[in-house]
């Protein structure tokens, strides 16, 4: 087995180009599979191993969604292993996943949203950068990953948009809006020259900013303005896709905004705007 593995993981990194951290997840749920296996080679692999695989996950109270991704995993895995010739019959198939509970995202109103950036007082260099950072999270609704590795020639300050590398190295076009072009113009015209010249949005150091460098961020505002606990950097990507669902945007517009593959994935913000929806019915039909 860790020789599949590793040519799983090989696979992984230089064809499909995932990042390190799902990579690092395939990995772990292949060693727990490997472990449950014991002596059983890949061969004696069938549907009730992988019954009893299943039981034992469920044994451990883990959310039918963790559940799920360790299928996924396997079901790639297999996948993969009949693709090279390793195996002729793919013992996973016939499985299904268990049903996936979609819990909705946090996500702040317009008001909190307004609230958040307006507690970033412009006083030094680092106050600029704040600012800007949750300008254009909240404007793009890009992933954190997005935010971290745009350079500053990715931004298009005439044409109103970003050059943006999402999952699977695959680019887009995000729009941003006016507001935060002009909090990304403020900090780098107060911005000293550094080492990483070209990333957008630097650290103390000089150096490009990291994901955990922008939880902080968001986390050093949400206390300041006393907002909800368990925001995140990706409570403002929900926030930015249900306020525009809010106001009128068509779901296919917003699938391309936020980079998803699957229409499905953007259909959760829909149970967002529901009570907007409420609301203008009340309004509006003659027997609400």
């Amino acid at each position: 087995m860790d020789r599949y593995i590793e040519k799983f993981i090989r696979y992984l990194e230089i064809e499909k180009n995932y990042s390190k951290y799902t990579i690092t997840n395939y990995r772990l749920d292949l060693e727990g599979f490997k472990k449950f296996l014991g002596d059983v080679a890949l061969e004696k692999i069938d549907y009730l191993v992988l019954r009893k695989y299943l039981a034992t996950l469920k044994e451990k109270n883990l959310k039918s969604r963790t559940v799920g991704r360790h299928l996924s995993t396997l079901r790639s895995f297999f996948k993969f292993l009949i693709r090279e010739g390793y195996l002729k019959n793919n013992p996973i198939a016939s499985l299904s996943s268990p049903k996936q509970e979609k819990p909705l995202p946090l996500f702040l109103t317009e008001e909190e949203v307004t609230k958040l950036i307006e507690a970033v007082k412009l006083n030094n260099e680092r106050d600029f950068r704040d600012r800007a950072v949750i300008e254009t999270f909240y404007s793009t609704g890009i992933r954190v990953s997005e935010l971290v590795g745009l350079n500053i020639e990715d931004v298009d300050f005439i044409g109103g948009v970003v050059k943006v590398l999402g999952k699977g190295k695959k680019e887009r076009i995000a729009p941003i809006g006016e507001i935060a072009l002009s909090a990304i113009r403020a900090y780098l015209e107060r911005r000293k020259k550094q080492q990483e010249a070209e990333a957008l949005f630097l650290n103390k150091s000089g150096k490009r900013i990291t994901d955990r460098g922008v939880r902080n961020i968001i986390d050093k505002y949400i206390r300041i303005a006393s907002i909800k606990q368990g925001v995140s950097p990706h409570t403002l990507r929900h926030s930015s896709a249900t306020h525009l669902l809010n106001r009128g945007a068509d779901l296919r517009s917003v699938q391309e905004l936020l980079g998803h593959v699957n229409l499905s994935t953007t259909q959760i913000y829909t149970h967002l705007t529901t009570e907007k929806l409420k609301s203008v019915y009340d309004k509006a039909h003659p027997r609400a």
